[in-house]
């Protein structure tokens, strides 16, 4: 009889379980980057907005959707809907038609994979003004959450951050961001 159960994947069954949880799901939270080559979007924030009608208040969800590769694509969509779900998928399907590559390099020599920006780069949205610098190897991404997420989807290792102006507002401190990542291939160098 236990040699079946074993057989069989253990006491538990052929799917298996720690704590409730199967297996599978254990190993896909415990990878700590994705996989290569998928393309994973990710909601930055959902927000309520409204405006006045005779009727009264008209509330519709505005969300905010980064989408990226993690190997060097980036994308950000922003979409209005009266429900959430839609809002979700339309943002989704803007953010995969805003992606734009991201031109990756090395910090002083050039051994190894390309981890940080070019050079520096600047992005504006309304009054927020982010610059992005390069970072040694091993420095990490030092920002606050809402760029570091778009850096790190954009495969961008090491970096540091600057910004500047109303950064509460995530709208426009996202859209700089994303503004400054896309500036990496405007700026060519004559080694390309």
């Amino acid at each position: 009889m236990a040699d079946d159960a074993s057989a069989a994947g253990g006491p538990r069954g052929p799917g298996g379980s720690r704590n409730g949880w199967p297996r599978r799901l254990l190993r896909r939270l415990q990878q700590r980057s994705p996989r290569p080559g998928l393309v994973e979007d990710e909601v930055l924030k959902i927000m309520p907005v409204q405006k006045q009608t005779r009727a009264g208040q008209g509330t519709r969800f505005k969300a905010f959707v980064a989408i990226g590769d993690y190997n060097g694509h980036v994308g950000l969509g922003v979409k209005r809907s009266k429900e959430v779900a839609t809002a979700i998928r339309g943002a989704i399907i803007l953010a995969k038609l805003s992606i734009v590559p991201v031109w990756r390099d090395c910090w002083g020599n050039k051994i190894g994979k390309p981890h940080t920006v070019p050079c520096k780069v600047t992005g504006h949205c309304g009054s927020v003004l982010v610059r992005l610098i390069p970072a040694p190897r091993g420095t990490g991404i030092v920002s606050a959450p809402v760029p570091k997420k778009l850096l790190m989807m954009a495969g961008i290792d090491d970096c540091f951050t600057s910004a500047r102006g109303c950064t509460a507002t995530l709208g426009n401190f996202a859209k700089a961001t994303f503004d400054a990542i896309s500036k990496t291939y405007s700026y060519l160098t004559p080694d390309l």
